[in-house]
Order: C-alpha cells, then structure tokens, then sequence
C-alpha cells in the first residue's frame, strides 16, 4: 500500500450537519500523521471524538477517485474533497474491514467503509453518493502509537 495524501482537518464541515449548511473548516495537506493509540489523529475533529471510536482514522484509495473523475468528467476536484484522512494506492481497502493492519509500524483495526453520504453531492458532484456506494473509504481504530508519512 502507498501513502500518497495526508490530510486532517480541526473541524466537522458535514459530521452533525443534517438540514443545516455545510461548515467551512479547511482540510489541510500534512507530511505526517500523529496517530495516537486508541485516540485519533493529532489535530484532527476525531481526535479524542469518544472512547473506542470507530472512525479514529479514515482511508481512500485513488483509484476510486480517478474513477469518479472519469465517470463524471470532473477534473478540478483533488481527493481532499472526500475528508478522509490517507489516501491509498494499491491496496482494495474493503479487504481491510474487520482485519488488523499494519503501515509504516503503525498497527489499525478496519471497522467499517467510510460510507458515503447526500454531503458528496455537494463535495464532488451530483451523483457521487452513488457512486461512491461501496467504495466510500475505510474507517479504521488506531492500535499503536506512530507517524504515517508519504
């Protein structure tokens, strides 16, 4: 698997959002991720969210965002759009769900997809929930302490 993106972001733009606006809290590109056991991404809105949180940390693959690119003709969107954490290349992230795995000597447990939501409509373009069905990215716990870098 490589790391290609890391992002975080210190706030929710769509988490708790439902029938209000979206937020404005800036997603922002990082070379290392702080992972904290047990607790999130330093940094991140998910960070120390509640105990034993499922989605301390979230996972994308490129692929799926090339994807949707093509599909849709959208060439100006980056993965950030999706607020996932790490963008991955190579690796099927479903396979990932209810597995222990390893990066870089950071060790995660995959919960659940990252499933998508009516949010992508505004993020990435009209149609993108669907799309995205089965392919939203990978929410994962964080069971060792450690850095992520690209």
């Amino acid at each position: 698997m490589k790391l290609l993106n890391l992002y975080i972001s210190p706030g929710h733009n769509y988490f708790g959002h439902f029938g209000k606006p979206a937020g404005e809290n800036p997603v922002e590109e990082v070379d290392v991720l702080e992972c904290v056991e047990n607790r999130g991404i330093q940094g991140d809105r998910f960070f120390d969210y509640k105990p034993d949180y499922k989605g301390q940390i979230t996972f994308f693959e490129i692929e799926t965002h090339r994807r949707l690119c093509d599909e849709f003709s959208v060439f100006d969107k980056s993965p950030e759009v999706y607020r996932r954490n790490v963008i991955t290349e190579g690796v099927d992230l479903n396979t990932l769900i209810g597995k222990e795995f390893e990066i870089q000597g950071v060790r995660f447990l995959g919960t659940e997809e990252a499933k998508p939501c009516f949010w992508m409509e505004e993020a990435f373009g009209k149609g993108a929930e669907e799309a995205l069905k089965g392919k939203g990215g990978l929410r994962a716990k964080i069971l060792s302490s450690g850095t992520l870098t690209k």
